[in-house]
């Protein structure tokens, strides 16, 4: 992100923040992946899974809960490997695998993970210009009342589909099953069970965003004032979001604990254990600081576009 003027920067349309946070979100699921990709094997390792076993697969954007094949030992994460630790299993599973292994049931997962960043981040941007409208562009509580409100709204939009896909994958339905078990469940239940385990993902990710999102805008204000900057840098964005996404997983945790337990109960299996901060920092912070560098990169990139179609239509 090259520095420029005010007078030289154009505001970005929600179609091309909807791109840049598309964008982003697949470079950070990239990126991302293959760490929980190798975490998940060495699990596996030590304590083999079995029919019904439930674990947490994060891309990076999302978690999901995954649960075993019915003895398949043709899955990716049942496949044999005698690692040693985090590299070994990298070398191993690239060597013997292939480097595609290393996204081993990405594609699956994005279906959901795509639009939910897409929506949030889009929403986010839409919600703090808004406020700063009626607010004043410099008002603290912004960055707090847009992150909340859109992650509450795309966990609440999300929710019922991540649910359906969790029981497609649990009982091996086909979509005419799925549906005559939906409708079923709706007419006894009520819609409001198709949001089962939406209050516990929102006790996690609406805190988080708050917090998130308060803290990128003030270190991302500090830092361009320290470097002399109108707009932020790549490297500004990056270290800002790994600063606040550290933060706001730290302060979360209990949260994502009650989280995770929540979605297995669900299913009624056992999940594998990962929970901690240490494990939680170092899934986070980078998807953190890789989302939103890639995302601020991409805005920056429309902006200056938008600005010489300006000068010269």
């Amino acid at each position: 992100m090259a520095e420029m003027s005010d007078s030289n920067l154009a505001k970005t349309t929600v179609i091309q923040q909807a791109i840049a946070s598309c964008c982003g979100a697949i470079i950070t699921s990239l990126f991302v992946t293959p760490l929980d990709v190798i975490k998940t094997r060495l699990q596996a390792q030590s304590n083999p899974f079995y029919k019904g076993k439930c674990f947490v697969y994060s891309n990076g954007l999302m978690d999901h809960i995954c649960v075993c094949d019915n003895g398949d030992s043709k899955a990716w994460y049942k496949k044999p490997g005698h690692f040693k630790g985090m590299l070994d299993a990298f070398v191993k599973i690239t060597q013997r695998e292939g480097v595609k292994s290393l996204w081993s049931g990405l594609p699956p997962t994005l279906i959901m993970a795509l639009p939910t960043t897409v929506i949030y981040f889009t929403c986010y941007d839409q919600l703090s210009e808004a406020l700063k409208s009626r607010l004043g562009k410099d008002d603290e509580h912004i960055p707090i009342l847009a992150g909340s409100l859109s992650r509450f709204g795309s966990v609440t939009i999300v929710s019922p589909l991540e649910l359906i896909r969790t029981r497609m994958q649990f009982r091996k339905f086909s979509y005419k099953q799925l549906y005559l078990c939906i409708s079923s469940e709706v007419a006894s239940d009520g819609w409001l069970s198709l949001w089962r385990g939406w209050s516990s993902t929102v006790l996690r990710d609406v805190p988080f965003s708050a917090m998130y999102w308060y803290n990128y805008e003030h270190f991302k204000k500090i830092l361009c004032k320290e470097l002399g900057t109108h707009e932020p840098t790549f490297f500004i964005a990056f270290a800002s979001g790994a600063a606040s996404g550290s933060i706001a997983s730290v302060i979360t945790l209990p949260f994502d604990v009650v989280k995770t337990h929540r979605q297995t109960e669900l299913w009624e299996c056992e999940t594998l254990k990962s929970a901690g901060i240490i494990p939680r920092l170092f899934k986070v912070a980078p998807a953190c600081a890789i989302m939103i560098s890639t995302y601020e990169y991409g805005k920056s990139f429309f902006s200056h576009l938008n600005g010489k179609m300006s000068q010269h239509p």
